[in-house]
This record gives structure tokens, C-alpha cells and sequence, in this order.
């Protein structure tokens, strides 16, 4: 393999090229107060940010770390501005997050890479290979596979028999990619993902327990993310799709023939049971499942730990289990709590009064 002329080094002052304050400034349109000279060459938390560090106050809370804080230079809300603390060099900006969000790209530490193709990897004859790929040591790639111009395929990898990578496609150590998958433009699957794999779909029959055979694909539309060992089924009947520009977390599974839409997020630990429907732009929180033939509609959102066993209307927000709309749920949840406090008070009531009623009712009108 080639060498590569990416820049291995990382920020946070390993040998990265420094920024004045004055230039973050500039480049996030804030308002210099304090040094303008101090020399950036990190980016951290305040509770650990050094005197050559780039930090953040967006939110009041986390005021007490402000006010200790060893940070060179400080991006601020305009609201806390003049709020005490240690950092006297402070860049006034409407958005702090946003800001550091654009500033990361200089800090971040670049994963190297050598062009070409490592002699370890096992690569069958009729494979199509684009311009400017990288397949490390140990890939297998299957009969018939094609892979996009630029992409990258880690160590250990697996690329099935007539699977199809888009441009620019980056799979990550141990992921696997099964036979006649489709993954489109700038595609993510980071370390162990499975994608395509025969979904979870039996019958039983007299002699025994019978596999459907999956006649379906997995498609990934282009710039999907998959999280490190999540997986996601091909479909039986139908296809699995992931729509375009969706994110999906660690440890996150969809079953055969699911849909999703664009730009829909998956936090980790979700389920996805077969043949869902998920609109654009769903948003599902950690832990959370969604059950079989279900549909979510788009731009809804699923909370954390929700069990959606039914249809979700779309743009509202549910939870809890069975998942109710959010503020049915906090509802629910509140009377539980007021009840839990009566209990004990009303078994002494109930108590009480039965001890009335065998003291009313014994023969000689004494009690019992």
C-alpha cells in the first residue's frame, strides 16, 4: 500500500499549528474581549481546559466550572458575558456550541491512511475496484462486488459476494457487508456492524421449525451511519431500506423488510421489529423499540426507553411503555407517584374499618 499524506497528528497541543484568539474570533464572528494574542492548540471541557485551550460556557449550570476554570479562551453566550469566572480572555458569540462545532475540524486527529491494496487481503477475480481505494490487511471482498472510487475498507473486514459500495464508502475493522447489499455515497459502518444478514424469520411446519429464505436486499441510501455492532436484516419479501442521511448509534438492531426514512437518528440499544415504517426525520431515543408492522410517523419522536407497540402520529412525541403520548405518560407517572403515597393510609382506613364492622357484628356487641 501506498503511503498516504494525510496529517497523523493530533490536536489538543500535540504538534498541532496553534490559532490566536483573535483568529477564532474571526472565524466564528464573535467579539474578542481580553488577549487576542493567547495561543489556542486544543480544544477541552472547562473542568480540564489548560492555559492553551479553546472552551465553552453556553448555560448557566455550568457556571461553577467557569469559575475555576484553567481555559486560555472561552467561546460565551452574550448572556453570560460578564458572569465571574478565571478566564479573563472570553470570544462573545451568539451560539457558543455551534461555534465550537465549526472549530473541531482543526483539532481533530486524523486517522492515517495508505492508498492501495494491502497484500493480505483476499480479493476474488471479478471484483471492481475504483480509483483511490484503501483495503487493509485481511479484507475479504466476494465474486462480483463492486467498490466505489475512494472508499475505505478496514482490517478484517468482509465485503459479500455482489455487494455494491458507493463512492467514498468507509467500513471500519470487523464490519460485514453480506452478499447484494447496496450501500450508496459516503456510507458509514463502523466496527462490527452487520448489515444484510438473513433476518430472524421461522415457520413452523410438522417436521420442525422451517427458515424463510430472504429473497430481499439491505439498502443503504447515500451518507447513512451505522454504529459499531449494530445490525440491520435483509428483507424476506421486501427490502430494508435506510433513507438518506440517517445516523444509527452502537448496538442498534432492524429487523427484515423495516423502512426508514431520510434523516431519521437512532440512539443506542433501540430495536426495530420487521416491517416497520418509519417516516423522515424520526428521532428515537436509547433503549427504546418499536414493534412489528408499526408505523412512526415522520418527524415524530420516540423517548428514551419507549415501547411503541402501535401506530406514532406524526410530529408528536411519546413514551413510556406502552408509549402514550409524552404528556399522557407524565400524566400517568404523576398519579402513580400521588398514589404510592396514599397507600399506606388507606390500608389503615380499610384496616380500621373492618375491625368496626367484627366489633358491630359479634353476638354480645363486645369486640372480637
Amino acid at each position: 500500500m501506498s503511503g498516504g499524506s494525510e496529517d497523523p497528528r493530533a490536536g489538543g497541543g500535540d504538534g498541532q499549528q496553534p490559532i490566536t484568539a483573535a483568529a477564532v474570533a474571526a472565524q466564528v464572528g464573535g467579539v474578542l474581549v481580553g488577549d487576542g494574542s493567547i495561543e489556542v492548540r486544543g480544544i477541552a471541557p472547562l473542568d480540564r481546559a489548560g492555559p492553551n485551550d479553546l472552551s465553552f460556557l453556553a448555560q448557566l449550570r455550568y457556571a461553577q466550572w467557569f469559575a475555576t476554570s484553567r481555559a486560555g479562551v472561552v467561546l460565551i453566550a452574550p448572556e453570560l458575558a460578564e458572569h465571574a469566572g478565571a478566564p479573563s480572555t472570553r470570544i462573545v458569540v451568539a451560539k457558543p456550541v455551534d461555534a465550537m462545532v465549526t472549530l473541531l475540524a482543526r483539532f481533530h486527529r486524523k486517522e492515517p491512511r495508505a492508498h492501495g491494496v494491502h497484500p493480505s487481503a483476499v480479493i476474488a477475480n471479478d471484483v471492481r475496484l475504483g480509483e483511490g481505494v484503501t483495503i487493509e490487511p485481511f479484507v475479504v471482498i466476494g465474486e462480483g462486488a463492486v467498490i466505489g472510487d475512494g472508499s475505505w475498507i478496514s482490517a478484517q473486514a468482509v465485503i459479500g459476494a455482489g455487494a455494491v459500495l458507493g463512492t467514498d464508502v468507509r467500513v471500519h475493522a470487523s464490519a460485514v457487508v453480506y452478499p447484494f447489499t447496496e450501500l450508496g455515497d459516503r456510507v458509514i459502518l463502523h466496527a462490527g456492524a452487520r448489515v444484510g444478514r438473513e433476518g430472524f424469520g421461522f415457520v413452523p411446519q410438522d417436521h420442525g421449525v422451517v427458515r424463510i429464505p430472504h429473497a430481499g436486499r439491505c439498502v443503504l441510501e447515500h451518507d447513512v451511519e451505522v454504529g459499531a455492532n449494530s445490525c440491520i436484516d435483509r428483507g424476506s419479501v421486501d427490502d430494508t431500506v435506510v433513507g438518506a442521511g440517517t445516523k444509527i448509534d452502537n448496538l442498534v438492531h432492524i429487523a427484515h423488510n423495516v423502512r426508514i426514512g431520510r434523516g431519521c437518528f437512532f440512539a443506542a440499544g433501540v430495536g426495530v421489529a420487521g416491517s416497520a415504517r418509519i417516516g423522515d426525520g424520526v428521532q428515537v431515543g436509547g433503549q427504546a423499540g418499536i414493534g412489528g408492522h408499526a408505523t412512526v410517523g415522520a418527524r415524530a419522536n420516540l423517548a428514551g426507553g419507549a415501547g411503541a407497540i402501535g401506530n406514532v402520529p406524526a410530529g408528536e412525541t411519546w413514551s413510556g411503555y406502552p408509549a402514550r403520548p409524552h404528556r399522557d405518560h407524565l400524566r400517568a407517572a404523576a398519579a402513580i407517584a400521588r398514589l404510592a403515597k396514599i397507600v399506606r393510609p388507606l390500608e389503615q382506613l380499610v384496616s380500621n374499618a373492618a375491625a368496626t364492622t367484627r366489633a358491630v357484628g359479634a353476638p354480645d356487641g363486645s369486640a372480637t
